[in-house]
């Protein structure tokens, strides 16, 4: 296994809303990474995010113009188009993303990169959900449902803190442009056969803001959308998904053909900003955990 120094990291965050934050997000992301590895590279999708995130990402890429990168989407693309923009952009040996509310603390990083010897996926689990009442019991009633039909073997479906081999996305396609794709995303890693660590993580209140995720109408899209997933996995492609190859894909550095669908864009280059084909922009997000609250809540669309 090489070094940890010779691991290279590739960390971004899905913003919407979060102009609050990025800026402290950003710059502990490059603490962090540091201390991790000399080869990183920081990326902000601006899932065309309607405040002032583009302008406190450019002032940014003046502090990193070397390893701070911006995508933008001129339209909104909800969480999953966000994150597929994520995958599609990074170019390291391993991809981090959590979410630019901060309701996560990005130096607890360290303790997943401590997993990856032996993992094709290092997820988080929350020690204790730190959310109004009402969105711990829909929190909870959705990762039960969600474990028991799609079978996973995890802690935490719903947790948006991953540590993943860059080389899983030449066999792992998403599709889902709404919240429906951490659900998407973990079906596929686990029944690809890749291998899977799980680390517990703390997670903090949202100082500012409130989710565009749980509201009825949204939750009604994203379960009837699990539905049609369910089916396409357990009936129309069973016994047909791509499964992964150990001998060829554990312990070497293969490239990547995309993490997703319809054009996500990315950057070229160190401190570029880009526009995929038919949208692209840029947001990052921000706050050390308990330090900054957070502002806004997540993308109209399947946001968290």
């Amino acid at each position: 296994m090489p070094s940890a120094r010779q691991d290279s990291l590739s960390i971004f965050f899905p913003a919407y809303g979060d102009w609050g934050t990025i800026a402290t997000m950003v710059a502990i992301a490059h603490r962090t990474a540091r201390k991790l590895t000399d080869d990183f590279e920081v990326i902000v999708i601006n899932d065309a995010s309607p405040d002032h995130v583009a302008e406190v990402l450019e002032e940014m890429q003046r502090v990193y113009p070397d390893t701070l990168r911006v995508v933008t989407h001129a339209r909104n693309k909800g969480y999953g188009g966000a994150l597929k923009s994520g995958f599609a952009a990074a170019t390291k040996d391993f991809v981090f993303y959590t979410d630019g509310d901060a309701q996560y603390d990005v130096r607890e990083l360290e303790l997943l990169w401590a997993k990856r010897a032996k993992a094709d996926l290092v997820n988080g689990y929350k020690i204790k959900r730190s959310d109004p009442f009402h969105r711990i019991l829909v929190g909870k009633s959705y990762h039960h449902f969600t474990r028991f039909i799609f079978r996973l073997p995890v802690k935490d479906v719903d947790c948006d803190f991953r540590l993943i081999r860059r080389y899983v996305f030449d066999i792992v396609q998403l599709e889902y442009d709404s919240g429906l794709i951490c659900v998407e995303l973990m079906t596929r890693i686990h029944r690809a056969g890749f291998r899977i660590e799980q680390v517990p993580v703390h997670h903090f209140h949202r100082m500012h803001g409130s989710s565009q995720f749980f509201n009825i109408p949204r939750v009604a899209r994203v379960l009837f959308g699990m539905l049609g997933f369910w089916w396409k996995v357990f009936v129309d492609q069973k016994g047909n998904l791509p499964k992964a190859d150990p001998s060829t894909f554990r312990n070497s550095d293969v490239g990547r053909s995309g993490a997703g669908s319809e054009g996500s864009g990315s950057g070229s280059g160190s401190g570029s900003e880009g526009t995929d084909a038919d949208a692209s922009g840029a947001d990052a997000t921000a706050r050390s955990a308990g330090t900054i609250g957070t502002v806004a809540g997540r993308a109209p669309e399947g946001g968290r």
